[in-house]
């Protein structure tokens, strides 16, 4: 599902670039994908989908140990 339509940027993606470089600050994210907030509606849905990445990758971790 796309996220970001300025920037053409998916869920999917934003989640595996956020896990390539191990940052959920969407600065971060899009500077990875090579680009920045355009219109800047999509910044609280790409916060959102970061935070919740975030805390299940915690949850994977500790399940795993």
């Amino acid at each position: 599902m796309y996220i970001c339509l300025c920037n053409a940027l998916t869920d999917r993606k934003l989640k595996q670039i956020a896990a390539e470089i191990g940052s959920t600050r969407p600065v971060n994210v899009y500077a990875a994908c090579g680009c920045r907030v355009e219109c800047g509606i999509c910044v609280r849905a790409v916060v959102n989908l970061l935070r919740e990445h975030a805390g299940s990758a915690v949850e994977q971790l500790a399940a795993a140990e």
